[in-house]
């Protein structure tokens, strides 16, 4: 390329597999620090114009950071999109060199979009990582919390106390990461917490997931960020068949934060009840409303952080009123 030169590097625990350029000179280097500054060391020897690499749980996170800060350009992809991408190459063979291979000429494809941005943002920091943390695993205990419930009244009665115990002891727990995730809030986040729980429906739950989960929150644009989220109705259509509108997208944790929220917004919130009410009163389905909801939520939520204005609610209910005028009701799933 003229710009420079594409790496694509598969990710593993141990090991790091390198092509470098789409000719596939191939390295490996180990997956610790050392590695790292050696890798570093064989890129800085030629113009670089992206990095591409796949997200494997954590294993990627310190050589994308130690990357970034040497000056390169990297983009960290979701496994399903490089593999559909290998498949339509015809790459049907799966092993480290074909991966990474597969990973140089997907950086050459992003590299020559226009929207090339959006593919290398800056890996969180500490901050943004303990939070990170915090959420995750405040998920993982609500999880199992809903497993040991289910799982007491199918069982037998001289194993329910020990279930009630770990039941006990998964609530102290989650208890103890709301009071840590509060803290690091209130002393990190704490006038963007303020401004995202201004509006009705927006607890301390949902502040953590959507500031831990969905940094470009404030950066996009209303469409974008609903369909980075996974809240926007998609086309299915090809020809004269006309699909069902069905919603997708890559951020699953902060749609069930953005649920909950929008459940109970439909109660507290006049704005998104008034939304949810014209949507059933004009045929639609239940579910496609919580879903206009939520996407309204998002938006609302989106435009406050870009503005960093809080809720105001007489303005949004008129402005909201304002709307319903103009546009029918089934406009807010176009």
């Amino acid at each position: 390329m003229a710009n420079g030169t594409v790496v694509g590097i598969d990710v593993s625990k141990n090991t790091l597999d390198v092509v470098i350029g789409r000719d596939g000179v191939a390295a490996a280097f180990s997956n610790d620090e050392r590695g790292h500054q050696a890798l570093v060391a064989a890129l800085r020897r030629q113009p670089i114009s992206l990095i591409v690499m796949e997200a494997t749980g954590r294993y990627q996170f310190a050589c994308a950071c130690v990357l970034q800060a040497a000056g390169f350009r990297v983009a960290v992809v979701n496994p399903r999109q490089a593999r559909d991408f290998a498949k339509a190459m015809g790459r049907l063979a799966k092993t480290d060199r074909v991966d990474a291979l597969m990973l140089a000429e997907l950086a050459e494809v992003i590299y020559k979009r226009p929207d090339r941005d959006r593919f290398t943002k800056p890996m969180a920091d500490e901050t943004q990582q303990c939070l990170h943390a915090l959420v995750t695993r405040r998920r993982q205990l609500v999880r199992l919390q809903v497993s040991e419930r289910q799982r007491k009244y199918a069982s037998h009665a001289d194993v329910q106390p020990g279930i009630i115990e770990l039941m006990n002891i998964l609530k102290r727990q989650v208890q103890d990461i709301d009071v840590r995730i509060a803290a690091h809030l209130s002393k990190h986040q704490a006038s963007l917490t303020k401004l995202l729980q201004s509006v009705k429906g927006v607890g301390p739950a949902t502040t953590a997931a959507l500031i831990s989960e969905l940094p470009e929150l404030g950066q996009l644009k209303a469409k974008q960020i609903s369909s980075l989220v996974g809240v926007a109705p998609m086309n299915r259509d090809s020809g004269q068949s006309r699909g069902k509108r069905m919603i997708c997208g890559d951020r699953a944790t902060v749609r069930s934060a953005l649920y909950m929220a929008a459940i109970v917004a439909m109660r507290h919130n006049p704005v998104i009840r008034t939304c949810y009410e014209r949507l059933v009163a004009a045929g639609k389905p239940k579910k496609v409303a919580i879903v206009a909801c939520m996407r309204k939520l998002l938006i609302i939520l989106n435009a406050m952080v870009r503005t960093g204005r809080p809720w105001k609610e007489k303005a949004a209910t008129a402005q909201n009123d304002a709307e319903a005028d103009i546009v029918p009701p089934c406009g807010l799933l176009a």
